[in-house]
């Protein structure tokens, strides 16, 4: 059995650091680098890049909409205009570092809000699905399973990863548990660690209210803003790896 570990990173914005990018890319297979809509700035995008080339770590976007002081979890209106420029936007600049260091942007994972959005709203995940196929439809488009995001890149022809989170809690329809409620995360790494287990050997998650939920996932997300971010993945990798099952980003499966 294989896995993809994604992590969102490259969220440092100037003088503010957020995270511990160098030595999450040890842990991980995937990392989703902020385009600096909602974080991120042309020096630290360059940075992840190399860091992610020293590490062998596959590179892709997370473009948001544009909230730089709401760090893109608040919805915003875009015309599917504006919202296709601005993804074309920040696609081109993490393709563009990727590129530099020799390296081919394997996927795009939209962040926050945007991501919410397009897992519930057709028109803009066929906004968002058009803006990644006329970039390059070569691109894996990461979603949730049961999205509206991911029906449209497969009726587009382009790759996609469902994505289970590691440290966020679903409601029984297999959403994330909104961000406002006092359980939507999860702060211990060993119980993120036997769910992901659980998760890959039965493709099943325990939802918030105790139901038990069927899921299927290509690519795991650990958040790298969180405090505990690195502990998750360190803890998760291990579980993984007793278990025989291979870390592998989505390009090299």
């Amino acid at each position: 059995m294989y896995i993809d570990i994604n992590c969102d990173m490259g969220e440092s914005f100037g003088h503010f650091v957020i995270g511990q990018d160098e030595e999450m890319m040890k842990w991980i297979t995937s990392a989703n680098l902020a385009c600096g809509f909602h974080a991120g700035d042309p020096s630290t995008i360059y940075q992840r890049v190399q860091l992610a080339k020293k590490y062998k770590v596959a590179v892709g976007a997370h473009p948001s909409l544009p909230d730089l002081v709401g760090f893109g979890r608040r919805e915003m209106k875009l015309s599917p205009d504006q919202l296709y420029c601005d993804l074309i936007y920040q696609i081109g600049a993490v393709s563009g570092f990727a590129r530099m260091a020799g390296l081919s942007l394997q996927h795009v994972k939209v962040h926050g809000a945007l991501y919410n959005m397009a897992n519930r709203d057709p028109m803009i995940a066929e906004t968002i699905v058009n803006a990644i196929s006329d970039f390059d439809p070569n691109l894996i488009v990461f979603g949730l399973s049961d999205g509206e995001l991911l029906r449209m890149a497969e009726k587009k022809g382009l790759r996609i990863a469902r994505e289970f989170f590691a440290d966020r809690t679903y409601m029984d329809d297999g959403s994330l548990t909104p961000r406002n409620h006092k359980d939507a995360l999860i702060d211990d790494p060993v119980l993120a660690a036997e769910r992901v287990v659980r998760l890959i050997q039965e493709r099943k998650v325990i939802a918030l209210s105790g139901k038990e939920i069927p899921m299927e996932a290509e690519t795991v997300c650990i958040h790298g803003d969180g405090p505990n971010a690195l502990f998750f993945a360190m803890q998760i990798k291990q579980a993984l790896e007793k278990e025989g099952i291979v870390l592998k980003s989505l390009i090299d499966q």
